[in-house]
């Protein structure tokens, strides 16, 4: 028999994509008798609350919950706290899913014997353009989001340290604790290592995945990205601990420290500018490099690409040194 499950979804302001995320949620292989949706809202200002409402009306085993603590890891604690599924899957509103993708993901829990199972995310945009299409190729690449395996795709379920989202039995939480509130960003990451620190197992799988859909415009990918390095700096500090990330999260704060450090330097011997042009052109010709072998196999605009990874490295690397630069004005809760 199959287990009942709890579906999380933390939600703000998300009118956009809300409507693709529920559809695709009512439209699973898994039997609605056995399952709950619970969107764990952070009191949102557009038409969210309208849209989910709406739906609630039709779809009894969908919730809403108010969060009025806003962040992320407070919905998932909120959510976890009420739900009654034996299997809790926490998904995005930023996303749709495949009609299997959760009878997929609770098989594969329970056949690997596993702590969390999650699958592969394949970006995407709503509205086609050069430039959006450029985003979305990035976002896809080794060289715009590292050695990130469920961004850059696998051909076989593998062993790593972390997942989007995630599928766990609801006994997890009580066996490793719930998500770390101090972390607006990355509380994921920190749990799922945790739960490696623990000796527990986690699992990407290729059989299903989920699909996200990214900013479409330079400057929100700028200021998430800006957020998503800033919080890897507050996460080790939060947490006391390196091991709550990986050596990736770090590489575009050594990029600008590259720049900026000789920089400085130059002030006391004008030949430490040299570094700094070094550095910068050898990061231009990789990167320009790589958008010429996307825009060929692909047939996309060339300087979108360059832009779009310029975009991406320096917003990640300068709000992990804006982090790093708070660190002394900052007090652990």
């Amino acid at each position: 028999m199959l287990p009942t499950i709890s579906i999380i979804c933390p939600v703000y302001n998300e009118e956009k994509y809300i409507v693709n995320c529920i559809e695709s949620i009512i439209s699973c292989d898994y039997p609605t008798a056995l399952m709950e949706i619970l969107f764990v809202d952070g009191m949102s200002r557009d038409s969210t609350r309208k849209i989910i409402l709406k739906y609630i009306e039709k779809h009894p085993f969908i919730q809403l919950i108010d969060n009025q603590n806003k962040t992320v890891p407070f919905a998932l604690n909120k959510g976890i706290a009420v739900a009654k599924g034996e299997i809790i899957i926490r998904i995005d509103a930023h996303a749709s899913y495949p009609s299997d993708y959760f009878s997929i993901l609770v098989k594969n829990l329970l056949k690997l014997n596993a702590d969390n199972v999650g699958a592969v995310c394949k970006t995407e945009v709503l509205n086609k353009n050069k430039k959006t299409l450029a985003i979305k190729n990035v976002l896809s690449h080794p060289l715009g989001v590292g050695n990130s395996y469920f961004r850059t795709g696998i051909s076989k379920t593998m062993e790593v340290d972390t997942v989007p989202f995630g599928c766990w039995e609801k006994e997890i939480f009580e066996k490793y604790g719930t998500f770390n509130t101090k972390l607006t960003r990355n509380q994921d990451i920190e749990f799922n290592k945790r739960i490696k620190k623990g000796g527990g197992k986690i699992f990407l799988i290729p059989d299903t995945y989920s699909v996200y859909y990214a900013r479409e415009n330079w400057k929100d990918l700028f200021n998430n990205n800006y957020q998503n390095g800033k919080w890897n700096i507050l996460t080790v500090y939060y947490t006391s601990q390196f091991s709550s990330l990986s050596i990736r999260h770090f590489i575009p704060l050594c990029f600008i420290l590259s720049l900026l450090i000789p920089l400085i330097l130059s002030f006391i011997n004008l030949n430490f500018i040299y570094l700094t042009v070094l550095s910068l052109v050898a990061y231009l010709l990789l990167i320009a490099f790589g958008s010429i072998k996307i825009a060929f196999k692909k047939q996309l605009h060339f300087l979108s690409l360059v832009y779009t990874f310029m975009v991406i490295h320096f917003s990640y690397g300068l709000g992990s040194l804006i982090g790093l630069l708070q660190i002394p004005f900052l007090k652990k809760q």
